[in-house]
This record gives C-alpha cells, structure tokens and sequence, in this order.
C-alpha cells in the first residue's frame, strides 16, 4: 500500500469524524437519545483511531538503531491493534452498556428533528469517507475480493478505516432506526435497542481488526505471488542451481526480510559464490523493491536436508 493512499484516506475520515462527532453531541444535548450519544463516543473513538494511525505511520518512518536494528517498520501494526482494542473498550463497551441501560430505563426521545438532521448529516459525512476509502484501496486490491483484501492486506490503515467506516454507516442505520421507532411508537426501549445494536456491531468489528492486525504485528510471511518472484529471481542468477529453502517476513508494510539457503555448484570459488550472491541480491530487489533486508545462505543441495528444512512453506524449488 502507498503511505499516501493510506494517509489520504485516514485524513478524510478523521475530518467527517470530528464533524459528526459535534453534530452527534449537540443533536443528543436537545433530544437525550441514548442512540445519539452512543454514535458520538463511537465518532470521537473513531477520531482517536484516525489519530493513533497517523502517529503510526510518523513512528515507523524512525531510522533504525542499534536497539532496533530492523527499524520501526512494525510500529504501523502496533498502533493499528491499539485502535481496535480502542474500538472495543471506549465504542463498543460503552454502547452496549447505554443500551441496556435505556431499556432497563427508557424515556422518550426529544425534539427528534435534530436527532434527524444530525444522522442525515453523518451518513453524508460518512459516506464520502467511506468512498475516499474504497477508490484508494482499488488502486492496490487488484483482483482480490473485499474480504481476501481485507485479510491479506500488510498495510494496515486502509483495512482498518475500511471497516471503521462501514461499520459507522451501519452504526448510523441502527440509531436512525431506533430513534425513528421510538417516535413513531413512543417508546423509550426502542432507543435503547438501537444503542445495543451499535454496540454489537462495534464489538464485532473490534475483534475482526484484532485478529487481523495481531496476526501482522507477530510477523506474517510474504504472499505466496511475491515468494514466487523471489524464487524466480534467485534461479535466475547463473551462479545459483535452485533454491533449497525460503523464509521471508514483513518487518513492516513496505519492508521484507528475506532469508534463503541456496544451491551453489560444488567446484564454484568463493569468488564465484560471493559474485553470484550480489547477483541474486540484486535480482531480488528489482523483483521485489521492498525485499530491504537480504540474507542468502550458500551451500550444496542434498534432497534429504531440503526436506528436513522446509516445513511446508518455501521448499525445495525446482
């Protein structure tokens, strides 16, 4: 994923966030619906969200250190499993328990104009958000379906406002269906029923991002397209017979570490190795531009030791 794609996309959904959020608080200020309230923390946990991702995306730019010697790269899926726990604990939290709270206790919904005005308002808001998302997570899903994207995707912003958004627009149906059933019937509870479904909706999409953005921020391999392209490059070095095993692992969005034992001809020199390792770097890194950290290790292929060593993942290529 582009740093820009990523950053225009957050960028847009922070600015209708913070609106909405003024508008969500003052609609509930003049009617005290519960619906309204819950879709506003919901809105300024988003805000938050929107921010942590930003402060993300600055952090992993740091150069790296000795402590650090494969840089910050990782600290965009780090700041990205905080919005989800975020997400959870301030949005969805707080909803189910207004939710419940309103139908154990519910009271009628006042001066609903505004709670109307304000949802019509954020649905607008959200939903040009939303498409500002989507055109920017086009121009590098390809062919993949939503939910392939979604998952496989090592950058982690464009997912993530993704879902934040969606789930925004849904979250504003459900306080537009509860507010309006509360008017039309005049009872209290179906505000509260509104709230709840926000906060379940919230729950869910919490622990979607959390499963997601865990997986990266523990280490994910390159997707199998890429390690092909590494294997390709690798053979095509004159000085390399085949690879016998393959590791790679994304150290951040735009940055791969890639680890191989490769086969060299038993007469080669060490001359000859060592010219036929910068070849094969060389190869990798026009292949593969964010293969940034390379380690290739010679040796001479025996069937048995490729076997041993590849447990299902980068073996032995012809």
């Amino acid at each position: 994923m582009s740093a820009g794609g990523g950053t225009k996309a957050i960028i847009a959904a922070l600015g209708a966030n913070l609106a909405i959020a003024v508008a969500k608080f003052v609609a509930f200020v003049f009617t005290g619906s519960s619906s309204m309230l819950a879709e506003s923390v919901h809105s300024v946990a988003d805000s938050g969200n929107q921010a942590l991702l930003l402060l993300g995306g600055k952090q992993s730019k740091k150069r790296e250190n000795r402590k650090h010697p494969f840089g910050y790269g990782r600290e965009r899926y780090f700041y990205a499993f905080v919005v989800a726990v975020v997400l959870f604990t301030i949005g969805a939290v707080f909803s189910l328990y207004e939710g419940i709270e309103k139908i154990m206790n519910p009271h009628h919904v006042e001066s609903p104009i505004w709670a109307f005005a304000v949802l019509i308002f954020a649905i607008v808001a959200e939903g040009f958000s939303f498409r500002t998302a989507i055109v920017e997570s086009n121009t590098i899903r390809g062919d993949a379906s939503w939910f392939n994207f979604i998952r496989r995707a090592k950058a982690p912003e464009l997912p993530v406002v993704l879902l934040e958004d969606f789930g925004a627009l849904l979250g504003l149906l459900f306080a537009l269906f509860g507010v309006t059933m509360a008017v039309v019937t005049g009872n209290g509870v179906w505000d509260g029923v509104g709230t709840l479904m926000i906060g379940i909706l919230l729950a869910i999409i919490a622990v979607i991002l959390a499963i997601e953005t865990k997986s990266l921020l523990i280490g994910e391999s390159a997707t199998p397209e890429i390690e092909e392209k590494i294997c390709e490059a690798l053979e095509n070095a004159p000085e390399v017979s085949r690879v016998i095993h393959l590791r790679t692992l994304h150290l951040g969005p735009e940055e791969l570490l890639v680890a191989a034992k490769i086969a060299v001809e038993g007469g080669d020199t060490a001359a000859d190795i060592a010219r036929g390792i910068d070849e094969a770097e060389r190869r990798i890194r026009e292949a593969v531009p964010i293969a940034r950290v390379i380690y290739l290790e010679p040796d001479l292929y025996r069937a048995g030791q490729a076997a041993s060593s590849s447990n299902g993942v980068g073996e032995a290529h012809a």
